[in-house]
């Protein structure tokens, strides 16, 4: 009797007809076949989780790289800000504007060393050999017989759409020539920014008193780490400062990261900042941030030996409002520095005595040269009547060498 023909190892528990998979390969059915019914259900939750995920995320691509979409969804959040720098890109401006630098600890700086830049329609722009707005010098060493004034501020203390004669600290040192007035000013700074450089460069110079030109818009600033670029973040810690993002990264690394940053994210990021902007916890995380911020600036100057003063400097609709009474935003400012002992100008008496006599004011923008004068009178007036500056009318020092 003829033996029968072995069957190939394996093909007993073959369907009959079933041919083998090439390569010995198992199909995914097979697979989740011959698995335990809960582990294959781990796996088909597992994928339609990734194909979700995939088109989330595509469909959040699809939606920030169309400009029109992309300005719908943007805000003061921090990734609005980064994308918004992503985009710009194109033009070739590396931070924001063509005479900025980046800066490793405060994110942008004044590039040193420029001279009659053309800026702001028309204006010229120059610095001086530390980067400071301006051509003049300034040494480490004040000048015997004179006082010094180190001025930090945001855009409006720096002087966008002004030249350099025409910002308020240059006006406020052609007023006080007994004085010098470093204008260490720079545009989209918030007040961690201005911290940072108080602490790196302004104190220094040895001041006699520092003046913050002081603007509650700045406040946004402070509670994100990108704006015009990468930018430093304080975050408190058990009721203290501690600094966040800090070496702040290049544009090279910026760009870098960008193609594997989850754009769903950054979405998501969008519509939860304007969720905190609708429900006013926005407004209490800058001022939980900003007032410690301020109280440092303070401390930080008076341990240096100097005078803290805050200019609090009106804009918009504060100038040319007719009711003199102080606006919420004011009473508030100076109601947390008289508590605290800090030096405070209210400028805007200033502005409604020029509109009494008929002066037109710039109400939207940026300042040009009447309100960065009038700020600058206000200033002085200030500085000499509670004796902070006492030599007002001595001769001006001259321009010093660089140093």
């Amino acid at each position: 009797m003829p033996l029968a023909a072995r069957a190939p190892p394996g093909s007993e528990s073959r369907a009959c007809g079933e041919t083998a998979p090439l390569g010995g390969l198992r199909p995914l059915s097979y697979l989740l076949g011959t698995m335990r019914p809960a582990a294959g259900k781990i796996v088909i939750a597992a994928a339609y989780c990734v194909a979700v995920a995939l088109f989330l995320e595509g469909a959040a691509r699809a939606v920030l790289s169309s400009d029109a979409l992309f300005r719908r969804v943007a805000g003061n959040d921090e990734a609005s800000w980064r994308l918004r720098w992503v985009k710009r890109q194109k033009t070739g401006r590396r931070i924001y504007y063509a005479f900025d630098d980046y800066h490793p600890t405060r994110g942008w700086a004044l590039r040193p060393n420029l001279r009659d830049v053309p800026a702001f329609g028309g204006k010229t722009l120059s610095s001086n050999s530390r980067g400071l707005r301006g051509a003049r010098e300034y040494s480490l060493v004040k000048p015997a017989g004179f006082s010094r004034i180190v001025v930090l501020g945001d855009s409006f203390t720096f002087g966008e759409d002004v030249g350099d004669d025409e910002t308020w600290p240059r006006r406020l040192e052609e007023l006080m020539p007994g004085t010098e007035v470093l204008n260490l000013g720079v545009h989209g700074y918030g007040h961690d920014q201005m911290l940072l450089y108080l602490r790196e460069e302004g104190l220094k110079y040895r001041p006699d008193v520092v003046v913050v030109g002081f603007l509650p818009d700045d406040m946004e600033r402070n509670v994100v780490a990108f704006r015009d670029y990468a930018k430093p973040r304080f975050v408190l810690r058990g009721g203290q400062l501690a600094l966040r993002n800090v070496p702040v990264p290049s544009p090279d690394d910026v760009l870098a990261r960008e193609p594997y940053r989850l754009k769903f994210l950054d979405l998501l990021s969008m519509l939860r900042g304007d969720l905190l902007r609708r429900s006013g916890r926005e407004q209490e995380a800058m001022r939980e941030i900003t007032l410690p911020l301020l109280d440092e600036m303070s401390s930080a100057i008076t341990a240096a030996g100097a005078r803290a003063a805050f200019a609090y400097l009106p804009v918009y609709g504060e100038i040319d409002k007719a009711d003199p009474g102080m606006t919420g935003r004011e009473h508030f400012f100076f109601s947390y520095w008289r508590q605290h002992g800090i030096q405070s100008m209210y400028l805007r008496p200033y502005f409604l005595e020029k509109l009494r006599r008929g002066a037109e004011f710039k109400t939207y923008g940026h300042w040009g040269a009447l309100e960065h004068q009038t700020v600058a009178e206000g200033v002085k007036a200030y500085l000499v009547e509670k004796g902070l500056i006492v030599n007002a009318n001595a001769p001006r020092p001259p321009s010093h060498p660089k140093s």
